[in-house]
């Protein structure tokens, strides 16, 4: 029997308790001006913080749109404590820093045919999102909502006179469609389609003569529908997906002449393809119906002559150049491996911006220079080179792609979960294991760049593995669907499967894994802690749900019945005995490692509660807990002091729980006399 397998076992049979490691008080600090609450935690050796410098100084440059002039481009970076916008006008050029607000700047969408851009903001992470316009020229904004409800996806009419958005303005409660009216005296809005239901409903793109509307709605992670809106009559034609069999549909944009709409759709088959619609006549084509992945992201130029999408396949994006009206296109070669985001044409339509991460470089801003036939390129150019602290890239570690098998069998053979694995160099013996979960859980696990596991590697000499298990996104309509309802704990069993499978691998130590997610993937690490405590020496559990009926009732009302369909509904009795059943909260005496829980105060996706009662109840059991919470934080950490501080704990805390020799400098008294203990 292994060390931390045996030593578990002695506890249980022998009924000694894990209080006998665990002080009975809990010691309090606070750190950030009061912001960031430590409970349990030791205080952090100054040496932790110089180590993780150079990792915590790592900066990006997304892609956020082209000033009207067209020669230069909006993007996303941090100067400060947090993402603000910023204008490049040369590629290699200065960074222009243009707002300089106390929280992040969100959504960002330049408004046609004018230097104003209208943009999200939220406070302290509550997701209660506000429109703001922001003029470009003269530096000052003014709100665009009313300063109360929750507002995303923002979407300009061509001719910058409409600007249309998701909004819980009515209720506070319903997913609606409004749309606002700018003028030089003043600002109009109106409700423009109710949603009927507990589904979202936000708007895609106008006509070009600004009478129609390309709305999505959103059901649930594999049920989606696409529908074009009249905003004279407000007549609502679906045009993709059927509520009564599911499907995946996504809009994109409506043709020149308005006569027919792009969209992606998944009702043929596994993976989602991109489709043209003829309004006229219903009629429809395929048109990448020979690629066997999802297409993931569509563009077009203001002109509709040119389009480009991107092709999500294995976690990795291809780019492909399209022309719409023969419908052919053409894969880009020599791209980078990596994944793209923030398509954007310039307005004549011969530059192509976007931003690509690769695993060993963040995310930074590129121009796809392009030809007078739609489907040729003239070559890439980069326009920002993002600093990554002093660090030495080229050293940084690549994953590899594995597929390990599964409890379960596909057509008489064992069902292969994807996962990316991390292996360190220059370690002696087998290294230990961080396993990463991401949330969603119709999410996916993608190679971006990640300082933070570049930083496990280098000084904990851990490897990472990241898998997709079932449910995840990326792997067609059937793979996503497999962990719904009462299967909810097939995807744990994943977590499983893994841990046989790194007992398989000679150059990881199967006797020291440790757990580590967020969000759903939070609620996996304390599902996995629950079943696999045996096999695991430490958890980190990161705005995580732990009980699912307290989070159904306890999450924002916008989101209730969303999650609903994807979790279950707690209002069926035989489904809300399921979810407390195998909820992490009411099975805390089966949990026997130790656990860091991080949460923000006004997360409304996951409410602070679900952070609380886990805590409460592993401190109750006499179980190891450290728990942070950031008062001016939502789901996830925004502001860099407090991500600084919470990547400088979870290093610590997986040295001293995961490393048979803990970095030596990073040791704190607290932490010698528990092992001590031990």
């Amino acid at each position: 029997m292994n060390k931390p397998r045996m030593f578990a076992s002695l506890l249980l049979a022998s009924g000694i308790a894990w209080s006998a490691v665990v002080s009975a008080a809990v010691e309090t600090r606070t750190l950030n001006n009061g912001n960031l609450v430590l409970e349990d935690i030791p205080a952090l050796p100054e040496k932790v913080a110089a180590d993780l410098n150079r990792y915590q100084n790592v900066r990006s440059a997304a892609v956020l749109g082209w000033t009207e002039e067209g020669d230069s481009l909006f993007v996303s970076t941090r100067f400060g404590d947090v993402n603000q916008i910023h204008r490049i006008d040369q590629p290699g050029g200065a960074r222009q820093q243009l707002t300089f607000f106390k929280e992040p700047v969100g959504q960002v969408e330049p408004r046609p045919g004018s230097n104003e851009l209208a943009f999200t903001m939220d406070a302290g992470g509550s997701e209660d999102a506000q429109i703001f316009l922001f003029d470009a020229t003269t530096g000052e904004s003014r709100m665009l909502s009313d300063g109360e409800s929750r507002n995303s996806s923002i979407a300009w009419s061509p001719d910058g006179s409409l600007l249309a958005y998701q909004s819980t303005r009515r209720d506070g409660r319903a997913n609606d469609l409004w749309i606002t009216r700018i003028e030089e005296n003043g600002e109009t809005s109106t409700l423009a389609l109710e949603s009927p239901d507990g589904s979202w409903w936000g708007p895609v793109s106008f006509s070009a003569d600004n009478r129609r509307l390309l709305v999505q709605q959103y059901i649930s992670s594999t049920n989606s529908l696409v529908h074009v809106l009249d905003l004279e009559s407000g007549d609502l034609r679906l045009i993709a997906g059927d509520k009564d069999n599911q499907s995946r549909n996504y809009a994109a944009d409506f043709t020149a002449n308005g006569n027919g709409v792009f969209f992606v759709s998944d009702r043929r088959g596994e993976f989602a393809e991109l489709v043209f619609h003829d309004l006229s006549n219903g009629e429809e084509r395929v048109i990448t119906g020979d690629i066997a992945w999802d297409v993931a992201s569509v563009v077009f130029s203001e002109d509709r002559r040119r389009g480009a999408f991107t092709v999500n396949e294995n976690g990795m994006d291809q780019l492909y150049l399209m022309d719409p009206r023969s419908m052919r296109y053409r894969k880009v070669d020599d791209m980078p491996i990596g994944v793209i985001g923030g398509l954007a044409f310039n307005d004549d339509g011969d530059q192509l911006a976007l931003s690509i991460n690769t695993p060993k470089t963040p995310t930074d801003t590129f121009v796809l220079n392009l030809r007078s036939n739609p489907l040729r390129s003239a070559g890439l150019q980069r326009w920002t080179f993002s600093e990554v602290g002093g660090l030495d890239t080229e050293t940084f570690v690549e994953p590899e792609l594995v597929h390990y098998p599964t409890f379960d069998e596909v057509n008489g053979e064992p069902r292969k979960i994807p996962a990316f694995v991390y292996r360190p160099r220059n370690t002696e013996g087998p290294a230990p294991v961080i396993i990463s979960i991401h949330g969603g859980p119709e999410a996916q696990y993608r190679p971006y760049f990640s300082s933070t596991y570049q930083l496990w590697l280098e000084k904990l000499g851990a490897a990472v593995i990241a898998p997709n298990v079932r449910g995840s996104a990326g792997y067609g309509k059937t793979y996503v669907a497999l962990d719904n309802g009462f299967k909810r704990e097939d995807s744990v069993r994943d977590i499983g499967a893994l841990l046989d499978w790194i007992e398989t691998q000679p150059d990881l130590d199967a006797d020291r894994v440790a757990v580590f997610g967020g969000s759903y993937g939070g609620y996996m690490v304390l599902a996995s802690a629950m079943h696999y405590s045996d096999r695991l020496r430490a958890a980190v559990d990161i705005v995580g749900i732990s009980n699912f009926v307290t989070f159904l009732t306890n999450t924002r009302d916008y989101r209730r019945d969303l999650r609903r369909v994807e979790y279950g509904d707690e209002r069926n009795p035989d489904m809300r005995a399921f979810l407390e059943r195998i909820s992490p909260s009411n099975n805390v005496e089966k949990i026997q490692v130790p656990m860091f829980v991080v949460q923000g105060e006004n997360d409304p996706r996951v409410p602070v509660t679900e952070a609380e009662q886990i805590v409460a109840a592993l401190r109750e059991g006499g179980k190891p807990v450290w728990y942070m919470n950031a008062l001016n934080e939502g789901h996830g950490y925004r502001k860099k002091e407090n991500r600084d501080i919470y990547s400088q704990v979870t290093a610590m805390f997986f040295s001293e729980h995961l490393l048979e020799k803990p970095v030596a400098s990073w040791q704190t008294e607290t932490s010698e006399e528990m092992r001590a203990e031990r």
